[in-house]
């Protein structure tokens, strides 16, 4: 399944069930917010730059293996689920660390989505500099995600490049849009939960579960309007820093397959996109929050 800005929220349902999916979430927003000088700085710290036409020929051999390695090293939830032979096996094969997505289409979401025609700084940007930028995302993404799969030699190779650039200082984060502060507001519950906390998101999720045909018609009004909106990306980034307040919150990847996410994504959207979804969508949207926190959700009108 090809991964899309507009799609983010699948996008972090795989995120939150890999060991090393904030890190993926992290590189992601490293390019969504990235400005020429970021870029430049992400460029010059290829593993390429200042090195010999063979030195750059052998790396980009060793390169192209290691993503070979990570593409089949992380099994697909639709493999997983053909080849299960009774509904015990589905459904523990559904709550493992098989993704709806696969690398190559991680990698295709770096190039043409994150850092693609729709990018601000790389519509200025010398096509050179962007391509190294977009290797370095790329090759860390690929790294992250494919954390287990992977011999530590052969993952270093593909994260080191960027964990270099993002030692030297933190990288810009991306505009939400006008919904920041609430966006945050959001955030910060997440951050600051307890275990009575992670026990009534996880209530609510299953008193939930009815309303998953709502819910499906509600995100896709909201990406809907974020689109028409030109939000797409602010919207994206939102879920993407959701992925790490997931973790923060202490959630784990059983919570992320058993609902937990997608009630969260709902959340994030319906926050992100409150001024233009209407009263029915927001109340499909927010219920998993009243049901936690007895209010509605923290909105520009509802703080």
């Amino acid at each position: 399944m090809p991964y899309s800005l507009v799609s983010a929220a699948t996008l972090g349902f795989d995120l939150v069930r890999l060991p090393e999916g904030q890190r993926v979430a992290d590189a992601l927003l490293a390019g969504l917010g990235a400005d020429a000088a970021t870029l430049h700085r992400l460029a010059a710290a290829h593993p390429g730059a200042g090195r010999s036409q063979e030195e750059r020929a052998a790396r980009a051999l060793r390169t192209r293996k290691a993503h070979e390695l990570a593409a089949a090293g992380v099994p697909q939830l639709r493999d997983a689920v053909a080849g299960a032979t009774d509904r015990e096996a589905r459904l523990v094969a559904l709550l493992e660390r098989s993704t709806i997505g696969n690398t190559p289409a991680l990698e295709r979401l770096v190039r043409d989505d994150v850092l693609g025609p729709d990018h601000a700084a790389v519509a200025d940007l010398d096509p050179a500099v962007s391509a190294l930028a977009a290797d370095v995302l790329a090759d860390a993404a690929t790294g992250w995600w494919a954390a287990d799969a992977l011999e530590s030699p052969v993952r270093q190779e593909l994260t080191g490049a960027y964990d270099t650039a993002a030692a030297l200082e933190r990288f810009p984060q991306p505009d939400l849009g006008p919904a920041a502060a609430d966006v945050a507001r959001l955030l910060v519950h997440l951050f600051t939960l307890d275990d009575a906390g992670r026990r009534r998101w996880r209530l609510a999720v299953d008193a939930g579960r009815a309303q998953r045909r709502p819910w499906a018609a509600a995100m896709h009004g909201a990406a809907w309007a974020a689109h028409v909106s030109g939000r797409t990306r602010t919207v994206a980034a939102a879920q993407l820093m959701a992925v790490t307040a997931f973790g923060a919150a202490g959630f784990t990847a059983r919570d992320g397959a058993d609902g937990v996410w997608n009630a969260l994504a709902g959340c994030v959207a319906g926050v992100a996109m409150a001024d233009l979804l209407d009263e029915e969508s927001m109340t499909v949207l927010g219920s998993p929050w009243a049901m936690v926190t007895g209010r509605a959700l923290p909105t520009a009108g509802q703080r």
